[in-house]
């Protein structure tokens, strides 16, 4: 086990903790995990990624930690996230962004919002860390930092002890190196929870031990996604190939709607129901928040109650509809992010391009993995998405694992040499 020392070192070179534990948390002696700065660990304060917590000192573990704890894991930390989850870069401007653990050189976007928690997994530090999904922040750091994300559907995992950003599209779910360690922790966090969790316990056997040979999946052309870097569609056209090698039936596929279609009333969404949640807090700290996220948001507040309502009917008719198209299919396949991820110096705040894939997934509530597809020529993850049908993670988790074993990834690390590791 990686020691605090050796953590808050390492650890604090990358950004990637608030607070390391010293000692760990819990009674067991099984794997560690780290936690996203947005989910309550009782007596820890909640920070959300500001300078002003959002709880100072919750009185009670999130149902997910608790879960994990009781289970056997220990818990070794908190880790950094985007300010108040609202953003895809991994960008902090009020207590700065940790680091894309594949470029000692060049501080790179470690993906959000789940930045610190896809750090800490990449470099060593934890063996799983939760994080929370709104429109991508599993499965975005998971991408760029070269690990497995896995976003499940509404109504599986517990947010009690999360705080919100659009009550209607968040999820919670692991970071992990291998999609057995992602699945054996949705196992352990999945479950009813007497509020909004309602679904059964997830089985990480069952779906691990599926056979995919003649399963059927949608695969996006090129022309029907946001531009994809040369180096990146060259790593999806070889995972399609190797997916087809297992036997999996590939089609090429068109949405009902273009991906944009979706992306665009996502995030009006969190704007929306983020101003609701978040407003009072913000019109009290906005001097000292990051002043795109603080854009964001008030992109929401003057959006009625009736506008709300009809953007959530829309939504439902859209899902709907493409539920309906996905029938056919066990899965849907693209990169889960376009571009490999650049210098944070280069990041255009007004744009979103690491989001444009995986929106779509919260809209539509699907269930969702990040899994790496190998490395660009400058040494870059680049990650494959797998999107279910609506309460499928069984086909998610199998397809992941199947595509896993076969992508020649092999739980490959970054060289930490030049962070000091």
């Amino acid at each position: 086990m990686v020691s605090p020392d050796a953590r808050r070192r390492l650890g604090g070179r990358l950004h990637a903790f608030t607070q390391v534990f010293d000692p760990p948390l819990g009674s067991g002696d099984g794997p560690t995990f780290a936690i996203k700065d947005l989910i309550d660990v009782a007596g820890v304060p909640t920070g959300g990624g500001g300078v002003v917590p959002l709880d100072v000192a919750p009185a009670l573990n999130a149902v997910a930690v608790q879960r994990l704890l009781d289970a056997g894991y220990v818990a070794v930390g908190k880790t950094h996230t985007v300010e108040l989850a609202f953003g895809g870069w991994g960008t902090n401007r009020s207590v700065g962004a940790p680091w894309n653990p594949w470029d000692a050189a060049a501080h790179r976007a470690p993906g959000g919002s789940s930045s610190g928690s896809a750090v800490a997994v990449a470099s060593g530090l934890c063996d799983v860390a939760l994080g929370t999904d709104t429109g991508g922040s599993i499965r975005i750091p998971a991408a760029a930092c070269g690990v497995v994300g896995l976003k499940p559907g509404r109504g599986l995992v517990s947010t009690r002890g999360v705080h919100d950003l659009a009550p209607s599209l968040d999820t919670l779910g692991p970071l992990a190196r291998s999609v057995a360690d992602a699945a054996r922790v949705l196992e352990i966090i999945s479950g009813p929870d007497g509020a909004g969790a309602t679904r059964p316990q997830f089985d990480a056997q069952a779906a691990l031990a599926a056979d995919v040979r003649g399963w059927k999946v949608a695969v996006l052309p090129m022309e029907a996604m946001s531009p994809i870097d040369p180096q990146v569609a060259e790593l999806y056209r070889a995972a399609i190939g190797r997916l087809a090698d297992l036997g999996v039936q590939i089609e090429t596929a068109r949405t009902p709607r273009p991906f944009a279609d979706y992306f665009i009333p996502n995030g009006w969404l969190m704007a929306a129901e983020g101003w609701r949640v978040r407003g009072a807090h913000i019109e009290a700290n906005g001097e000292l928040m990051d002043r795109w996220v603080v854009k964001r948001f008030e992109g929401g507040r003057d959006v009625t109650d009736a506008q709300l309502a009809q953007a959530l009917a829309r939504r439902a008719a859209d899902q709907r509809e493409f539920q309906d198209w996905m029938s056919p299919y066990d899965a849907l396949l693209s990169p889960t992010l376009p571009i490999p991820a650049p210098p944070i110096e280069d990041v255009d705040e007004t744009a979103s391009p690491f989001s444009a894939m995986t929106r779509a997934g919260n809209y539509l509530d699907l269930p969702a993995a990040s899994v790496p597809m190998g490395l660009t020529s400058s040494g870059l993850p680049a990650g494959l998405q797998i999107m279910g049908r609506m309460a499928d993670e069984v086909s998610v988790v199998a397809l992941a694992a199947a595509f896993e074993a076969v992508s020649g990834w092999n739980g490959r690390r970054p060289d930490l040499a030049g962070f000091g590791g």
